[in-house]
């Protein structure tokens, strides 16, 4: 639990971080860092933060706490190196948050220096956000930055008031050009009436506007859903649910932590893998999937 909570101001409150449990990850990166924030601004209507808590954003005030426990982690971890994650220890520090759109709350200067100067240890996160306030600092590629894309139809209803998709692609340059490792998250992948000729345009899209291809990696999630948060959405009335919501080509999973979700059928998603990577390769061949499901 957390301590000393106190208000901001709107919807953000300042904390002490109590937990620091460090998880294993396993894809996207080795580990998962304890929380510097929980929550989101965004109101993306998929969003899983969003079930667990549906407003508001917690941000830890312990920041030097919390990289203690990562420096002591690191030197500590059993992990063969390099892996598929790369060639450092990598931490997730932004699984419950979006940590560009929320910087000005965090020590992030700190936070960044750190991983710039750890010999073990580099930070990692998925952001919709062009925060240009990052550039400020060049992490030495010890920290990645994610990029989530999906097609911007699909993203004006789903992730409304992030930043435009145009604008996350030609980002990527400007981030690569000043010392961060820079990956694409195509994640939710939709799967909709049209959606092979959605995705091979924003392929198309991401190959006229990124001209630093050779290290620029993606990682790639298709969409997962959730009883509660489609029951939320109809309830206030937040559009974008006929995309989410498919009984007819998803099934029910339950999570780890008992939620009821729902997600492509097993047969069908095995399809859709394949037509998504045969795409995909077929236009940005330089953009290595590092794992897909």
């Amino acid at each position: 639990m957390d301590a000393k909570n106190r208000k901001t101001g709107g919807l953000v409150e300042l904390v002490t971080r109590k937990s620091m449990v460090i998880r294993p990850s396993g894809r996207s990166t080795d580990f998962i860092a304890p929380s510097f924030g929980y929550g989101c601004l965004f109101n993306c209507t998929y969003c899983y933060m969003k079930r667990h808590k549906p407003e508001g954003l917690t941000v830890a005030t312990n920041t030097m706490d919390i990289l203690t426990e990562i420096n002591s982690h690191a030197f500590f971890a059993t992990v063969d190196k390099p892996n598929q994650t790369g060639d450092y220890i990598t931490y997730d520090i932004s699984c419950n948050e979006d940590f560009a759109l929320h910087a000005k709350y965090h020590d992030w200067k700190t936070i960044f220096k750190f991983f710039r100067d750890h010999p073990l240890a580099m930070g990692s996160f998925a952001t919709k956000y062009v925060n240009p306030k990052l550039l400020e600092r060049t992490p030495s590629f010890k920290m990645r930055i994610r990029f989530s894309l999906m097609p911007q139809k699909y993203a004006d209803l789903l992730e409304p008031g992030t930043s435009k998709i145009i604008d996350r692609i030609r980002a990527i340059d400007l981030f690569a050009r000043k010392g961060w490792d820079v990956h694409i998250n195509f994640s939710p992948v939709i799967v909709t009436e049209g959606w092979e000729a959605e995705y091979a345009a924003l392929f198309q899209l991401v190959d006229r506007n990124v001209m630093l291809q050779h290290d620029v990696k993606a990682e790639v999630i298709f969409l997962t859903h959730n009883k509660d948060k489609h029951e939320y959405n109809i309830k206030h009335g937040i559009l974008g649910e006929e995309l989410l919501w498919r009984p007819d080509i998803q099934e029910d999973k339950v999570s780890q932590y008992g939620g009821e979700n729902i997600r492509y059928k097993s047969g069908l998603k095995e399809d859709y893998i394949r037509s998504f990577r045969s795409i995909h390769d077929l236009i940005i061949p330089w953009n290595t999937i590092r794992y897909i499901f």
